[in-house]
């Protein structure tokens, strides 16, 4: 049993997969209120699926980039599940969650996750073998600039509001915006990518594992 918990942005979701198949998923936005929220909605799924928490092999969590203060929550309660039942602890970067939710194709994908003051972190992928596979580093940009940086048939994928995709639609000859489905992070993916890390025993340390913030490279809104 997996329990995938993500807190990257307002976007929250958790998720629960067992035996290949996910039994549970939630995604809500909430406004600012990860820490009210969250343990409660763990443990309604725990209720809603008849699963009793020592039934958790291991805890797979979105690690950012994404808000400051949000991404702390996630990982706390991550953490906590890990340490109190013994359990492995798996961190998976948040824009990899988005990635993974988009076919592989011979476009190149852009990965967007909000940020704060009108940017997004933003990262680049390539189809490698039939997978996405990071093109760089992640960055910070406005929708203006990630438009301005689109000169081949790119796909772009993650949370926009109706201005921004008529910012990057401007680029229409080459930008390939998703639907609305794919655009979310989905906790169940999420999951899945933390079941096959628990498979190949690719665990991090619960001591050691840290979000990814980017105002360690650039400032970022908290």
């Amino acid at each position: 049993m997996i329990l995938a918990i993500d807190t990257s942005t307002q976007w929250m979701g958790i998720a629960l997969l067992d035996d290949d198949q996910i039994i549970y998923e939630k995604t809500w936005k909430t406004n600012r209120r990860h820490t009210v929220e969250l343990s409660p909605a763990i443990q309604a799924a725990l209720r809603d699926t008849g699963t009793e928490v020592n039934r958790v092999d291991a805890v797979a969590v979105a690690i950012g980039p994404g808000s400051f203060t949000s991404l702390r929550i996630g990982l706390a309660a991550a953490k906590g599940f890990a340490l109190a039942l013994r359990i492995p602890i798996i961190g998976v970067p948040s824009l990899d969650v988005t990635a993974a939710g988009v076919p592989a194709s011979e476009n190149d994908l852009i990965c967007l996750l909000r940020a704060g003051r009108g940017r997004y972190a933003a990262m680049r992928y390539q189809n490698v073998e039939g997978r996405w596979k990071k093109d760089g580093d992640y960055y910070l940009a406005t929708a203006e600039e990630i438009e301005g940086q689109i000169t081949s048939r790119t796909i772009v994928c993650g949370e926009m509001t109706p201005e921004e995709k008529q910012v990057l639609s401007r680029r229409w000859r080459n930008t390939i915006l998703v639907d609305p489905p794919t655009n979310l992070r989905r906790p169940a993916i999420l999951a899945s990518i933390g079941s096959t890390r628990y498979e190949n025993k690719d665990f991090d340390d619960s001591a050691t594992i840290a979000p990814i913030y980017l105002r360690t490279v650039k400032n970022i809104e908290k």
